[in-house]
């Protein structure tokens, strides 16, 4: 449901301007009650009366005071009904006219009269500069000159005495009659310029509302069932995507996983065969490679062995490990000299490095009684390799 200001003609409005004395002045709507309820031509019915105040006194203060009916506005009920519009404001469609007209009107504290005439209404406003002191309403077929004879009565009882400077006639009245009070000014007023001047006073919070207890009640239960549906909205949207999470998530990555493994079989063959070549690559670099070889190994060796007095006895190579043998020599001091030779011998090749990552001896040097030499075995390691040779 929407929700809109309404505009009455003050002719669907009982209105009145009071006089609140200082005592009353905190409370002005209290001391208007009973005033518009004598007015009112439903004297068994409350009334939700609304009040703006339109000038300070020394005495207390002077407030417009309006309410509207509920059984007198029925009609306007199934009209907003059928237009599914929610009221938050009820106010008078002359004030707003009047609102637009500021600009328009001279503010040389002069006393003015409006006439502003919409359908069977004609709306009196007397002006004491840029302020109303006097408001009444004329509907049907009413005695205009009786009206304006009273409005300006009810105006020097708020205001004093005081000359009508002009009248200014504004929408559909015969301003004929008002011309034998003072000169007349028609003034043309637009039906967007009125309803802007509404709109202006809905955003003050001291301007009139004369919106019925019950139709408040209504709003406030709408807006209360209108935030019960966003809430739910909102909860069964977070439901949803919850719902959406817990079920589209698994499933999400159940597709995504689905969809990997699909490409990982299709590629599957290619690395089958791009693996497959790279282990005969690195074969094809491992074998060509003759810094590990039999011959630069033996070479190796050979270049730390001692010029005579040592012989090796047994040779066993193997490409991926190292090397190892056994011999004898003259002493155990020869064969711990070939060992630290062993550490720091250099491979084949250019840019060689060490030719063996560790060199150990296996077991202990042993003497041998028949000939009196030194037996020994020597393992040298390589960093590592993948296929073995002897």
């Amino acid at each position: 449901m929407r929700e809109a200001v309404l505009a009455l003609p003050l002719s669907r409005l009982i209105v009145k301007t009071v006089r609140v004395p200082d005592e009353s002045r905190d409370d002005p709507v209290a001391y208007a009650t009973p005033i518009l309820q004598a007015m009112s031509p439903y004297p068994d019915e409350p009334l939700a009366v609304g009040c703006e105040t339109l000038r300070e006194t020394a005495s207390g203060m002077i407030v417009v005071a309006a309410a509207l009916p509920e059984s007198a506005a029925d009609d306007i009920c199934e009209a907003l009904d059928a237009k599914a519009l929610g009221v938050t404001r009820v106010d008078a469609l002359a004030f707003g006219v009047l609102q637009g007209l500021w600009g328009r009107i001279a503010q040389d504290g002069a006393r003015r009269l409006l006439l502003y005439g919409t359908g069977d209404c004609i709306s009196l406003i007397v002006l004491e500069g840029d302020a109303m002191c006097a408001v009444r309403a004329l509907s049907g077929e009413g005695d205009l000159r009786r009206e304006i004879t009273l409005s300006l009565l009810e105006a020097e009882d708020f205001c004093g005495a005081k000359p009508l400077s002009e009248v200014i006639a504004v929408g559909s009245v015969d301003a004929s009659v008002a011309a034998a009070f003072a000169p007349v000014t028609r003034i043309e007023v637009g039906e967007d310029a009125a309803l802007d001047g509404v709109a202006q006073r809905s955003a003050d919070g001291h301007a009139l509302d004369a919106m019925p207890a019950s139709w408040r009640d209504v709003l406030h239960e709408t807006r209360a069932k209108r935030k019960m549906a966003a809430w739910l909205c909102v909860a069964g949207a977070a439901w949803l995507a919850s719902l959406a999470a817990l079920f589209g998530v698994p499933a999400a990555y159940d597709w995504m996983a689905s969809r990997q493994k699909d490409l990982c079989s299709a590629q599957k063959s290619r690395y089958d065969e791009v693996r497959a070549m790279k282990g005969k690559v690195e074969l094809v670099r491992k074998y060509s490679d003759n810094a590990h070889g039999a011959l630069e190994t033996m070479r190796a060796v050979n270049a730390c062995l001692p010029a005579d007095g040592m012989t090796l006895r047994k040779w066993t190579y193997t490409r991926s490990d190292g090397v190892k043998f056994s011999g004898e020599a003259a002493s155990p001091a020869e064969v711990m000299s070939l060992k630290d030779r062993l550490v720091d011998a250099v491979g084949g090749g250019e840019g060689a490095e060490r030719a063996f990552a560790a060199v150990e001896m296996v077991g202990s040097v042993r003497n041998n009684s028949r000939n009196g030499r030194s037996s020994f075995e020597i393992e040298c390691r390589f960093e590592g390799g993948e296929e073995d040779g002897q």
